[in-house]
């Protein structure tokens, strides 16, 4: 039994014991690209999240009514050694798991999912995988590096073969990527068409959810590592998060790559709050 972090993300503030999701924070950016800045997003996120009201009006739902969340805190990661990093995240999805729970991290760069990843495909050998993003993250490696969050769904790939990866809002990658990815996964560019018929197709999979915010247009959402022009709005993204939301057997999902400092506006922050509230109020059963 763990106790709630004194700090809490807005109506995450349920006993670990009637939780349905277990949200932590994985604060990790040491393969980080280009603007380092995401270790310190989850931290953010918690305190401007009282910037926001419990109830979506999109969806006529409550944090405090219809959620049970319960909030872990952080996990203290070793910066220098990313398998050991990756090795901590795998084990508290893995525990969150065993308990019969779901894991909702917070990012941290995009290659902490696969510490979660790794834990999912433990209890779930069918795994299937969502991911929105800007990028297709599926290099073999980075300037030498095989785990890097540029290679991170190709790392997931290792994991669970053809076939099980969909990749949505993709407009940016090497030619090598697109072209290896064309054999391997299912990779919507630009935005988020066929995400319903998806959906529909593994309504009876287990599936694991990654939400790379860098997906909005950097008009909405600047406060990234790697912004990308040409990206989706807030309520295209809303709309299929409610389309993911329809899954039957959501096993687990992630938020990452808002890094704060780079918006000193806190529009970016509080955006990135305010999806993690619809995400939430989605999933939750």
């Amino acid at each position: 039994m763990w106790n709630r972090n004194v700090e809490t993300f807005l109506g995450c503030d349920k006993e670990y014991s009637e939780a349905d999701l277990v949200l932590f924070g994985a604060p990790f950016d040491s393969t980080t690209s280009f603007r380092p800045g995401t270790r310190f997003a989850s931290k953010t996120m918690r305190g401007d999240s009282f910037g926001l009201e419990t109830y979506s009006p999109y969806q006529n739902k409550d944090l405090e009514e219809d959620s049970a969340v319960f909030d872990s805190g952080d996990l203290e990661l070793c910066f220098g050694d990313t398998s050991r990093a990756l090795s901590q995240i795998e084990e508290h999805t893995e525990k969150i798991l065993a308990d019969g729970k779901r894991p909702l991290m917070i990012g941290g760069e995009h290659l902490v999912t696969l510490g979660a990843v790794r834990a999912a495909v433990k209890k779930y050998p069918d795994l299937h995988v969502i991911h929105f993003d800007a990028h297709a993250d599926l290099r073999d490696d980075y300037l030498g590096a095989t785990l890097s969050h540029a290679t991170v769904l190709h790392r997931v790939w290792d994991l669970v073969g053809d076939g099980r990866i969909f990749q949505f809002g993709i407009r940016s990658g090497d030619k090598s990527e697109f072209d290896w990815g064309r054999e391997h996964v299912s990779t919507c560019k630009f935005d988020f068409s066929g995400l319903a018929e998806t959906v529909d197709q593994l309504a009876d999979k287990p599936v694991y959810f990654t939400l790379d915010l860098d997906v909005l247009d950097p008009s909405v959402f600047p406060g990234t590592g790697t912004p990308e022009a040409g990206g989706v709005s807030f309520l295209q993204l809303l709309d299929a998060i409610q389309t993911v939301g329809r899954l039957q057997n959501l096993v687990g999902c992630d938020v990452n790559e808002l890094s704060p400092v780079y918006d000193q506006s806190g529009v970016s922050t509080a955006v990135a709050c305010k999806v993690l509230r619809e995400l939430v109020l989605a999933i939750s059963r």
